[in-house]
């Protein structure tokens, strides 16, 4: 496969975030084959609303990872793992607002807390 530029890789992640399933092994091999969770905020955003949505659990690392990372990208990822109705990725979005809200800024926690409790 040819390497991707950043905002090639954003437009394939948004592609596939409207197709309504995607296997775990596409899901992998897109992870394998673009080093995702390396790639910018932007990508990682992308990627994690594919994992959230497809419930890729062998991914839930890089979402945790840039909830703690990009904490103001990532008020938009929590609502998303809430609204999933799946109670791991419920737990998840807990457990990183936990370890992450007293770093976020008050107004993106407030946002989040409303969303979690």
């Amino acid at each position: 496969m040819q390497e991707l530029l950043p905002d090639q890789l954003v437009l394939l992640l948004e592609h596939l975030l409207e197709q309504k399933t995607l296997s775990p092994r596409t899901l992998q091999s897109l992870q394998r084959t673009y080093h995702l969770q390396d790639q910018d905020a932007e990508v990682r955003h992308r990627w994690c609303e594919l994992i959230v949505k497809h419930k890729f659990t062998k991914a839930y690392k890089s979402v945790e990872r840039f909830l703690q990372e990009d904490q103001a990208m990532g008020v938009y990822l929590y609502g998303e793992l809430m609204v999933s109705e799946d109670a791991r990725q419920q737990q998840l979005a807990r457990r990183c607002f936990e370890q992450t809200r007293e770093q976020m800024d008050r107004s993106s926690a407030q946002v989040v807390a409303d969303m979690l409790f």
